[in-house]
This record gives C-alpha cells, sequence and structure tokens, in this order.
C-alpha cells in the first residue's frame, strides 16, 4: 500500500475535533510513509489532511476539476491533476489510490466512499476502504448499513469491506492488514 486516497470535507466543520482529526491522520500517513491522493483543495479538512502529509515529508497528489481548479487549488503539492468534471476527478482519484478512507464530509465524500464501496462489492476492486468515525460522525450511516443488511439489500459479508475506527493509526492499520471478503453481488 502506497497511497491513501483521503475523502473529506471542503469545509473544516462545526467542532475543532474534525480539523485536528484531519490533521492527525495526514500525521499517521506520513509517519507510515504513505503518499496521498485526494481532492486537491486547500480548504476545510482536505487541506489540513494536504498539510499534515507535506509537513511529514511525503508526496501529495491532487485531483481537481477545472471549475474549481483557480479558487480552491492548493498550490504546494507535489503533484496536481486539473480534470474535466468529477467523474474524471473520482476515475482518477481511484487510479492513483491503494486504500481509501473517508473523513468527515458532506455529499461528495458519502458519495465517493459509497462508490468505492460499490465496486468492491461488485468485485471490481479489492482496495481497502476505511472509515475514520470521528466523535460519532458516522454512526447514523453504521447503522444504516445495518438495518440494509437485516432488510436484505446487503449481504452480511459486505460489512466486511468496509473497516471502522475513531483512532487514525489503528485504522491505517486495518488497512494494512485487510483481506478482502468473498467478491460478488
Amino acid at each position: 500500500m502506497q497511497n491513501v486516497c483521503v475523502f473529506c470535507g471542503a469545509n473544516p466543520g462545526k467542532e475543532p475535533l474534525f480539523m485536528e482529526s484531519a490533521k492527525a491522520l495526514g500525521a499517521v500517513i506520513s509517519g507510515a510513509s504513505k503518499g496521498l491522493v485526494y481532492g486537491g483543495a486547500h480548504v476545510g479538512l482536505m487541506g489540513q489532511v494536504a498539510d499534515a502529509v507535506l509537513e511529514g515529508g511525503q508526496k501529495v497528489i491532487g485531483v481537481i476539476p477545472q471549475a474549481f481548479a483557480k479558487n480552491v487549488s492548493h498550490e504546494g503539492l507535489t503533484q496536481l491533476h486539473v480534470v474535466d468534471s468529477m467523474h474524471a476527478r473520482k476515475a482518477k482519484m481511484f487510479d492513483l489510490s491503494d486504500a481509501f478512507i473517508a473523513l468527515p464530509g458532506g455529499f461528495g465524500t458519502l458519495e465517493e466512499l459509497t462508490e468505492v464501496l460499490t465496486w468492491a462489492q461488485l468485485g471490481f476492486h479489492q482496495k481497502p476502504i476505511g472509515l475514520l468515525n470521528i466523535n460519532g460522525y458516522y454512526d447514523a450511516l453504521i447503522a444504516f448499513i445495518d438495518q440494509a443488511v437485516e432488510a436484505g439489500f446487503i449481504k452480511p459479508q459486505h460489512i466486511e469491506l468496509l473497516r471502522v475506527h475513531e483512532d487514525p493509526t489503528q485504522l491505517l492499520q486495518l488497512l494494512e492488514n485487510y483481506q478482502p471478503p468473498i467478491a460478488g453481488v
């Protein structure tokens, strides 16, 4: 596992803990000598995690749509890919990454996370996927997934596609040790 893709908010969130946790995750990624792939912005949780990885001396690759490039691009990245669309952004981030972690975020973060989970469920990839559940931020999502299993819309073995922890060091270790379950619909 060389490059970890982090999906997260372009906003800082209301609780300082979110920004602190983004910085902590970046420090853990760089401390493990991993590179970061992310959305390319200098703002919010995105900027915080990127700055922490850069401060740790590791590479940071941003992927940003042309529409946002002028306003929010991070200027100090190792590489910045400017792409035509959000679809191209997600595809490029996927191609450059060996694992995925979602920090708190909004619709975009949720969409990116569920897309890589769906691809894993369908057997399109076997890359590890993690959820950094800061201060219970994703408790409702986890409950939804459990409910979907109970209702028969998600197979029980597919819960194993998502690793969840509140500590970034422990989560990264879970991803390093990941063994994919039997894939397929």
